[in-house]
């Protein structure tokens, strides 16, 4: 018996058929017109959104708010168990920087962080010496959207960059404030991807530009003072399937220029002893190979998958010559050793590693080469290494939390290994841990493989088959949804459902292998893990068929479209955020922000036939058929330019049109942001009430 009754009639989008002919295939599209032909200037500017589109999503809006009527209560109700486990004037522990330490803070009400400072020896807890350097609630008054992107300040203090974002399509301003009045200068940076980089002098910095495309294809030196105009082109990346990224060295030696796809990297570095130099290439790109630089005084800490090593090394060379023949391997590959980052300080390199799904943080004694961890004893957890914004130090930060374990921040002594706990994640309306349980339990997949699961429930919850189930997965990228703290997830193993996380193929949770096998060719592996992981749970007895609500976001979306289209019958509700479904026509279309970046990772169906016809066999939007869908809702973005507004808007019509009999199929698009969703913390919780609230009604406990 459907839990959606009485709904009227859904929106039925007008077919105005395209046909696409490639590689002799020829697909008509009913639905393309959803797709602004303005969509670059709409996304600055959304009044110019074609009416006859937005009248359409408008109907999709209001049919949804009919279909989720009757869970208002319930959104209310789970919106303020949320917001009761968060402590609304939070602040972050400062982070020591020469004369000060940074921090941020949340007041009592407030969406957006306020950040600070306070003299370096300063006690944290004493909010009298809090030096307030910007008010996000004061610079977001009046906008319907605004994320900020942070601040970073000179090395003797004195001013900083900010960054903002008002619309939800991620081209951010960038402004200059005087710490010490407490106002911006006149410089106003349009079109940025969202930070800069000072010069050690604190008169110049570097930034990098959107383009046109939304592409981050340009680095640039502003001089403060001085219109956006006269900036300096520092380096233009050229191949549109690449994305660039400008940072800088903890000891402001070097501004480095990260220039990388999915599966290849180059770097080039400008020392800031001659700021006008042409930037200097460290190792010519070669495909599939990757590497990441840190710097150590005297030489870089480099860690690469270079010459076979799948799982990554780390290299050294010297900073007068760090081309690949002078890298010299310090920590060895290891093959089930994933290493995921690193940092170097004065006396000690630091890694993060996995290890059979588990996080591990390393530190290595720069001098005599003696290696210890950082490790925990539970089943399931994450880490998070912060490190230190210093490079003459010993002591660096990192946190730690599990699915029933609040996040715990630490301050580490490298030397002394003395690890000091300088904060527990507060729960103001209470969290008993001992009432719940956590799980990793593995699913046999197709292959053979083994699927991690990790499961949150309450311990007094019924494992006999009748418990609903989130099952969430994302699956993509090498991206790992660590096993952490999730406060909100907690309403729903309060109202007796299994919450699960499938560590399927497309992450690295495995090591890099993982990852290889969930891409390109083998993509359709993701789905199946998904599904694998499903089942294993029915067998086991966390739940049934008919009581597990699937989610998955972005990439995660595809996930939950194509195993949507594969098994309908296994699933009693599904929730794709931003879902990127559409996966054909946007792999096809190299004008859009990211398919030219994307192809490492799905293919490239323009130049390849045999590439064209993996992604046909599995794209959600393509493989649409008359089947026995359960409950479909998608969520979007109109401003998002990573999975545009038209790429669910398209599947729910096609759903609706092809397989009336089934679903519903509900579109939820939000007009006034992108892909994050709203920005404020209280605001994205409404969204996450509205999901669950869904998962609920689907599972038909409203």
């Amino acid at each position: 018996m459907s839990v959606f009754n009485n709904l009227p009639t859904p929106p039925a989008a007008a077919k105005k058929p395209v046909t696409d002919t490639r590689h002799g295939i020829t697909r008509t599209d009913d639905y393309a017109w959803l797709r602004a032909g303005n969509w670059q200037a709409m996304f600055k500017d959304t009044s110019i959104l074609d009416p006859e589109i937005r009248s359409y999503l408008e109907a999709e809006n209001a049919y949804m708010e009919a279909a989720m009527a009757d869970t208002k209560e319930l959104q209310g109700q789970l919106f303020a168990e949320m917001k009761g486990r968060i402590k609304e004037d939070d602040s972050s522990i400062p982070m020591k920087d020469g004369l000060f330490a940074y921090g941020s803070a949340f007041v009592t009400g407030g969406e957006q962080p306020r950040y600070f400072r306070i003299p370096r020896d300063g006690n944290p807890k004493d909010e009298t010496i809090r030096e307030l350097l910007l008010d996000g609630d004061k610079e977001a008054v009046g906008k319907d959207y605004f994320r900020l992107s942070g601040i970073d300040h000179t090395s003797d203090h004195a001013f900083g960059i900010w960054g903002y974002d008002d619309k939800g399509s991620e081209y951010y301003t960038l402004r200059i404030r005087d710490l010490a009045t407490k106002q911006d200068l006149d410089d106003v940076l349009e079109n940025t991807a969202g930070g800069g980089v000072w010069a050690p002098d604190g008169e110049s910095f570097f930034y990098t530009l959107q383009d046109e495309n939304h592409r981050p294809s340009k680095v640039f030196h502003h001089i403060v003072g001085q219109p956006q105009s006269s900036d300096r082109l520092v380096y233009e990346e050229k191949d549109p399937g690449f994305f660039m990224g400008v940072g800088g060295s903890l000891l402001d030696d070097f501004i480095f220029i990260d220039i990388h796809d999915h599966e290849t990297s180059e770097y080039r570095i400008l020392s800031t002893k001659d700021l006008t130099a042409e930037p200097v290439l460290v190792a010519e790109r070669e495909e599939g190979v990757e590497y990441s630089m840190t710097e150590g005084g005297d030489v870089f800490y480099i860690l690469t998958n270079a010459d076979g090593a799948k799982d990554f090394k780390i290299v050294e060379a010297p900073v007068s010559a760090p081309g690949k023949a002078n890298w010299k391997d310090l920590v060895p590959h290891e093959p089930g050793r994933l290493i995921l980052n690193h940092m170097a300080f004065a006396r000690h390199l630091v890694w993060l590693e996995r290890r059979e799904g588990l996080p591990v943080i390393m530190i290595r004694d720069r001098t005599s080469g003696e290696e210890h961890s950082i490790a925990f004893a539970e089943e399931a957890y994450s880490l998070g290494l912060q490190g230190a914004a210093e490079y003459d130090t010993d002591v660096i930060r990192f946190s730690y939390s599990s699915m029933t374990t609040p996040s715990q921040l630490f301050d580490y002594n490298m030397a002394t290994r003395e690890r000091i706990l300088l904060k527990t994640q507060e729960v103001p309306s209470g969290h008993k841990p001992e009432d719940y349980v956590t799980r990793r339990v593995f699913a046999e997949a197709h292959d053979g493989e083994t699927v991690p699961v990790t499961l949150l429930y309450r311990k007094d919850t019924k494992l006999d088959g009748s418990a609903p189930c989130l099952l969430y997965g994302y699956g993509a990228y090498g991206i790992t949804i660590p096993a952490g703290f999730n406060t909100n997830c907690l309403s729903l193993a309060d109202r007796g459902f299994v919450y699960a996380i499938a560590h399927i193929r497309g992450g690295k949770d495995k090591g890099f292998s993982w990852y290889e096998d969930g891409k390109m060719e083998k993509k359709v592996n993701t789905f199946k893990d998904f599904i694998s992981a499903a089942d294993h749970l029915v067998k086991e007895g966390f739940t049934a068929y008919d009581r597990i609500i699937a989610e998955g976001g972005s990439a995660g979306g595809m996930l939950m479209g194509a195993v949507a289209n594969m098994a309908p019958e296994k699933f009693a509700g599904i929730i794709a955020a931003v879902p990127f479904v559409d996966v054909l026509n946007t792999m096809l279309d190299d004008t859009l922000p990211l398919t030219p970046p994307e192809w490492p990772e799905w293919g490239n169906p323009i130049e390849s036939e045999e590439e064209y016809r993996w992604i046909a066999a599995y794209s959600p939007y393509d493989n649409v058929e008359k089947k026995p869908y359960p409950p479909i809702i998608a969520l979007s973005g109109l401003t998002d330019p990573r999975v545009t507004y038209w790429e669910p808007t398209k599947w729910i019509a096609r759903l609706r049109a092809t397989a009336p009999e089934a679903g519903p199929f509900l579109l939820k698009t939000n007009m006034a942001a992108g892909h994050g969703g709203k920005s404020g913390r209280f605001q994205r919780l409404e969204e996450i009430a509205f999901e669950y609230a869904y998962a609920i009604k689907v599972a038909g406990k409203v």
